[in-house]
């Protein structure tokens, strides 16, 4: 009886460190949201070639994200989770940005975000947290549009867990 009280302990305690690890895609999103705001407003700026694609060049104050890795590969070493800045292009939203691998094993940039529930949400202003499929890959994700000082949607914040 002792023993068995032992492992259900133990079972008890496992399964509570566990889910106190358990990722949040919510929260993820909302710390690389923080990232980028203390950089400064959002902004686009003149253009610049990403992937040989001359796309808007969005800043975050006066950091360019275009083809700058630093805050999603932040986002992935304290979350463990894929992270993307999006610039709007017309009606597209390009990857400048990005800590998501393509199949040959290379940044995901210059790549559009596809079109599905999440470019549905950010297109009208919303967030967009669930499933998705990103690049071939399943994952719990989190968007947020980016608007620049006058409230126009210029870019998409996107993380995404692993499922």
């Amino acid at each position: 009886m002792k023993n068995t009280l032992r492992i259900c302990s133990v079972v008890a305690l496992l399964a509570a460190v566990g889910s106190a690890h358990a990722y949040d895609p919510k929260a993820t999103i909302a710390d690389l949201d923080a990232r980028l705001a203390k950089i400064g407003a959002p902004k686009i700026d003149g253009t610049e070639t990403v992937a040989g694609k001359t796309v808007p060049a969005i800043y975050f104050g006066e950091r360019k994200i275009n083809n700058n890795y630093d805050v999603v590969d932040g986002v992935r070493k304290a979350h463990q989770a894929t992270a993307t800045i999006f610039v709007k292009d017309g009606d597209e939203f390009v990857r400048v940005s990005t800590n998501v691998l393509t199949p040959e094993g290379k940044r995901g940039i210059g790549t559009q975000l596809a079109r599905n529930a999440a470019y549905a949400a950010v297109s009208g202003g919303q967030q967009y947290c669930g499933p998705i499929d990103v690049l071939g890959t399943a994952f719990d994700s989190c968007y947020n549009p980016i608007k620049d000082a006058s409230g126009k949607i210029i870019g998409v914040s996107y993380i995404g867990h692993k499922k």
